[in-house]
């Protein structure tokens, strides 16, 4: 099957790119010694877990679901963090689990003992509360009244140097969609903050959020921090990306099914924002559409978007749910669209299987593997009983 036999709407995963990204990870591994875990909650699609375990070291969890799903499909180090635990559940995380990170002194206190008694490696998520975003809050742990993280203060009021000894390591996670030097900035503020326990640990994961597979990332900069933290706390170094081992890895195939106009053309899709990719709404950004361009604004307020010379067609792309806001994007085209037109959205592997949802009882896109040949292997179909099972 080739890609213009399958049925949207669909994610269709690139095998190509998606080893490219892995050879870049892996390349970055062998240059500085760092070790790279795959960050489950941006991309969990467990079939291509294999070939990700060929490049990586293994994957991190946000919670027991996660951490068995790592366990079980990938089968190599397993790391988890969240900012609370459930009594019921430890047990079981500490079967799935080799590293296990806790939120705040508090969490520490009621399973170190536990963790270690189940000889699994301990650690403590810090806040070096160093904000190195702007315009995204919502992704900011740093930002007040985080609920993310230790504090320097916290650090060293409410543990004992029993406690802080007992600690294999720290974890701090503090960026999103960022360059290396975002990470600088961050490094520069866990080491005054934290630097003098740094000596005493086995490991420093630096957390997730570095775009390394980006083309303007600066990785001679993000190799520099790695060996600046290895080679003065003489720690092992974790990495845990995970829009970047698939990103630009993927794309969401939909179908033109209306053309409606009210003061401007918009298309209906057979896709949705708010179900199949709820980062546009959520972040917010327009996502990238093969074949299309960004509209000029309009002379007057209010006004709709112009085309451009090489691109005089404006759509407004939306989805077919009841939400009014359920809107993806103003975009240009070379020609009208027309009713059957299959249309690309770009960068759709991270961020889309993991969160999407069935409201109004939409279908959840089908799952794709695209070879190298070019060849597509459906991993996934989903229909009316994928809505009917979660209610």
């Amino acid at each position: 099957m080739r890609r213009e036999e399958l049925r949207t709407p669909c994610y269709v995963i690139q095998e190509e790119k998606l080893k490219e990204n892995l050879q870049i990870l892996k390349d970055l591994r062998e240059r500085t010694g760092c070790r790279i875990l795959l960050a489950q909650k941006a991309f969990s699609m467990y079939s291509v877990y294999p070939l990700i375990g060929e490049y990586l070291d293994g994957t991190t969890a946000s919670g027991l679901y996660e951490a068995r799903l790592g366990y079980e499909e990938m089968g190599r180090e397993n790391h988890i963090f969240s900012p609370a635990y459930r009594e019921e559940e430890m047990e079981e995380i500490l079967k799935y689990c080799g590293h296990v990170a806790f939120n705040s002194p508090a969490q520490l206190k009621k399973y170190r003992e536990r963790a270690k008694q189940a000889g699994r490696s301990i650690g403590l998520r810090v806040n070096p509360e160093r904000s190195t975003q702007e315009g995204h809050a919502i992704y900011d742990p740093c930002a007040p009244f985080s609920r993310l993280g230790t504090t320097a203060e916290q650090f060293r009021q409410e543990l004992t140097d029993e406690e802080i000894r007992g600690l294999d390591g720290i974890h701090f996670h503090t960026l999103c969609e960022q360059n290396a030097d975002a990470l600088a900035e961050t490094l520069e503020a866990v080491e005054e903050k934290f630097g003098d326990y740094l000596y005493h640990m086995k490991w420093v994961n630096f957390g997730g959020g570095h775009h390394i597979t980006r083309k303007d990332y600066d990785r001679a900069l993000l190799e520099k921090c790695i060996r600046h933290v290895k080679e003065t706390y003489d720690v092992e170094v974790y990495l845990e990306p995970g829009e970047a081992v698939a990103l630009d890895a993927g794309i969401l195939l939909t179908q033109v099914l209306e053309i409606v106009e009210n003061g401007m053309k918009i298309a209906i899709l057979d896709t949705s924002a708010a179900c199949h990719m709820p980062d546009v709404l959520e972040m917010p950004y327009r996502p990238p559409l093969k074949d299309a361009g960004e509209p000029e604004k309009g002379e007057a307020e209010g006004a709709p978007a112009r085309g451009t010379a090489d691109r005089p067609y404006v759509y407004r792309l939306a989805g077919p749910t009841c939400l009014a806001g359920d809107v993806i994007g103003d975009y240009t085209f070379r020609q009208q669209l027309q009713s059957g037109d299959r249309l690309e959205f770009q960068d759709m592997a991270i961020y889309t299987m993991v969160k999407n949802n069935t409201f109004n009882g939409m279908k959840l896109p089908d799952i794709i593997l695209e070879r190298e040949n070019g060849d597509c292997q459906a991993i996934r179909k989903f229909g009316y009983e994928d809505f009917r099972c979660r209610l």
